[in-house]
C-alpha cells in the first residue's frame, strides 16, 4: 500500500482522538507517538479529519504534477464533487483555472462513472449474481480486502469511474498523462496499485493551494447538461440514482460510512443477505462527505443540493468499452497480527488493573469499545497499558493519596470561597476532627483563622513556614499557605511544633530559674564581702567580678 498518510511526530499530543475515530483502529502507539499501521488501514482519511494538532498529513503530489506538466500534455479528471468543494463554479470555471495551470484538458470523472454504473446494469442482468457490490470506493475496497476477505466474490470487479475514465482520455490523447482531482485520500493509493492508469492523484487543497500560488480566481460559470446524470456518483444514493435498469427480485441499497459497512457486510458473511446490490461508501455522505473536502468543510444539506442540482436527468453520451476491458481483480490482503490466548489477554488485564469484570469499565476512552479489545492490541504492540483513563486516573490519585494520608504534615487545601476541599488525616487528628465529611465543604473559618488565605488570595504571594500559636487546640504549628492558580485552590501546609515549643520553654524556665538563683547568690555573696571588706581589701572586687561573669554565662544558655 503506497503510504498516501504521514505523520509530523513533533505535533503529535498523545490525544488518542485518531484512535478513537479509526472504524478498524489501525493505528498503534509507541513512545507517546501514533503510527499508520499500512497493513491494517483502509486509508478513509478519519484520522487526517479529525487531528486537532494537524499530526496527520497527506502526501502532496502537486510538484510531481508540475513536472509532468513540463514533461508533456496532462489530462485532468474532475471528481464530480468538485462542484460542491468549489461552490457556484461549474465545469468549464473550473475548466479555465486548470488550463491556466498548466494542463492540457479537463474533463468530469462523471464520465467514467456513466460507464462504470452501465457494467453493474450489465452484471446485474447478464451474470446472475447474488449479491453485488460496488467498487467505487477504494477505502471500501480495501476494508473487504483486509478484514472480509470471505466477501470478495460480492464486490464488483470492474475499474472506479477514476480509472474508467482515465483509461477513456488516453484512448482519446495516447501521449497524454493523466492526474485524478477529487476529495479522497484511498485514491492515491488506488492510481499507485494499478499502476499506468491514472499517473497522479491530487487532492481539492492540494488544488486549491496550488491556485493560490498562481493568484488564479475561480470563476463562477455554472452550465445545464442536461446529459449528465452520473454528476449524483459522489453523494449517498447517487450510483443508484443513475441506473435506469434495476433486476425485478432484486433490492438496490445504499450505505455510506464504515461502520454501517462493516456491519452489513458481517450480515452477508452471516448469510442473511441475497439478491441484493449494495452500493457501499466509506464516508457518511459519499464523496462530499470526503476527508480532503477543505478538511473542515462540512455542510452535508449544501453539498447534496450543489450536486443534485448541477446533475441532468439522461446520462453523458460515452462508447461503453467491452466489459472484458473494464474488468479487474481484487486479491486479498493479509493482516499478520495472530489473536491472543483468554490466559494472555487475562493477564494484560491485570496489567491494567482489571482484576474483575466490574473494573472493565469499557469507557471507549482509550479509543477502543472494549478493554478486552484494547488488551489485544496491547498484545499486537499497537497500544500501551498507559492509554487506559481510568488505570491513570486510578494511579495519580492512588499515589498522591499515598503521599496526602501518610505524610506526619497538616494538609488543608480551600477553594477561593474559602470552602475547605481535601483534609488529611494528620490536620484531623491536629484540630480534633473526627470525620473529614464533618468539615469538607464547609468554610476554614470554622477551623483555621482565614486571614492568611484571603492575603494569600488576594496577593498571590506564599506564606513560608510562619510560626503560630493555635489557642483553641494548644498547639504551635509552623504554616506554610500556597495558592495553585492553574486549579484555583490554596494549600495550607501546617507542621506540628509543639513538642520543641514546649521544650524550648521548659529550657527557657530553667534558664531563667537559674539566672534568679544566680542573682540571689551574687547578693548574699556581696553583703558577706562587705562585711569582710577590710580584711580582703582588693580581694572583693575580684570576687564581684567573678561572680557576675558566671551570671552572664549563665544568661547566655
Amino acid at each position: 500500500m503506497a503510504e498516501c498518510l504521514t505523520l509530523k511526530k513533533s505535533n503529535c499530543k498523545n490525544c488518542y482522538k485518531c484512535i478513537r475515530h479509526c472504524p478498524v483502529k489501525s493505528i498503534r502507539f509507541s513512545g507517546n507517538q501514533a503510527h499508520i499501521i499500512g497493513n491494517e488501514c483502509i486509508l478513509c482519511g478519519q484520522c487526517f479529519v479529525v487531528c486537532p494538532q494537524n499530526a496527520k498529513q497527506i502526501v502532496d503530489e502537486t510538484e510531481k504534477v508540475k513536472v509532468m506538466i513540463q514533461s508533456g500534455p496532462v489530462w485532468v479528471s474532475l471528481a464530480p464533487s468538485f462542484v460542491a468543494n468549489y461552490p457556484g463554479v461549474g465545469i468549464e470555471g473550473m475548466r479555465k483555472a486548470l488550463l491556466k495551470l498548466g494542463f492540457a484538458g479537463v474533463e468530469e470523472t462523471a464520465i467514467g462513472a456513466t460507464i462504470v454504473k452501465t457494467e453493474y446494469e450489465k452484471m446485474m442482468a447478464d451474470e446472475s449474481r447474488d449479491i453485488l457490490i460496488s467498487s467505487c470506493c477504494h477505502s471500501i475496497n480495501l476494508l473487504i480486502q483486509k478484514y472480509f476477505p470471505k466477501e470478495l466474490p460480492y464486490l464488483a470487479d470492474t475499474f472506479s469511474p477514476m480509472q474508467a475514465h482515465c483509461i477513456e482520455m488516453k484512448k482519446n490523447h495516447p501521449d497524454a498523462k493523466t492526474v485524478f482531482i477529487g476529495p479522497c485520500v484511498a485514491k492515491k493509493d488506488e492510481a499507485d496499485y494499478y499502476a499506468g492508469i491514472v499517473d497522479s492523484v491530487l487532492t481539492y487543497e492540494e488544488l486549491t493551494e496550488w491556485l493560490k500560488a498562481e493568484h488564479i480566481e475561480l470563476e463562477p460559470d455554472m452550465d445545464d447538461t442536461e446529459e449528465s446524470r452520473a454528476r449524483f456518483f459522489p453523494t449517498t444514493g447517487g450510483v443508484l440514482k443513475t441506473m435506469a435498469e434495476r433486476m425485478p427480485g432484486y433490492t438496490y441499497i445504499a450505505i455510506d460510512g464504515v461502520e454501517n459497512c462493516i456491519a452489513a457486510l458481517k450480515e452477508i458473511e452471516a448469510g442473511n443477505i441475497h439478491n441484493c446490490f449494495i452500493e457501499m461508501s466509506s464516508c457518511v455522505g459519499s464523496c462530499v462527505g470526503g476527508p480532503v473536502m477543505e478538511k473542515h468543510h462540512h455542510t452535508p444539506l449544501n453539498d447534496y443540493m450543489s450536486v443534485a442540482k448541477y446533475a441532468g436527468e439522461k446520462d453523458f453520451e460515452v462508447a461503453q468499452p467491452e466489459s472484458l476491458q473494464l474488468r479487474k481483480s481484487f486479491e486479498p490482503i493479509e493482516r499478520r497480527n495472530g489473536m491472543p490466548t483468554d490466559s494472555e489477554i487475562d493477564d494484560i488485564l491485570r496489567r491494567m488493573g482489571k482484576n474483575s469484570k466490574a473494573d472493565e469499565l469499557n469507557c471507549g476512552s482509550c479509543g477502543y469499545n472494549t478493554c478486552r479489545e484494547k488488551a489485544v492490541a496491547i498484545y499486537h504492540g499497537k497500544a500501551e497499558i498507559s492509554m487506559c483513563l481510568p488505570y491513570l486516573k486510578d494511579k495519580a490519585e492512588s499515589f498522591s493519596d499515598v503521599i496526602f494520608n501518610n505524610t506526619p504534615n497538616a494538609l488543608i487545601v480551600v477553594n477561593e470561597f474559602m470552602e475547605v476541599q481535601l483534609i488529611n488525616e494528620a490536620a484531623r487528628k491536629l484540630m480534633n476532627i473526627r470525620y473529614a465529611s464533618d468539615i469538607m465543604g464547609t468554610p476554614i473559618v470554622r477551623v483555621l483563622d482565614p486571614e492568611p488565605f484571603i492575603k494569600v488570595l488576594d496577593t498571590k504571594r506564599a506564606i513560608r513556614e510562619r510560626k503560630m500559636y493555635l489557642a483553641e487546640y494548644k498547639k504551635y504549628v509552623e504554616q506554610s499557605v500556597v495558592y495553585d492558580e492553574t486549579y484555583h485552590l490554596i494549600v495550607c501546609i501546617m507542621r506540628d511544633v509543639t513538642e520543641a515549643e514546649n521544650e524550648r520553654e521548659k529550657r527557657e524556665s530553667i534558664r531563667n530559674r537559674t539566672v534568679e538563683t544566680a542573682d540571689k547568690v551574687v547578693d548574699k555573696q556581696m553583703r558577706i564581702v562587705q562585711e569582710i571588706a577590710s580584711l580582703l581589701g582588693e580581694t572583693a572586687a575580684e570576687t564581684k567580678i567573678a561572680l557576675t561573669k558566671l551570671k552572664e554565662s549563665i544568661s547566655d544558655e
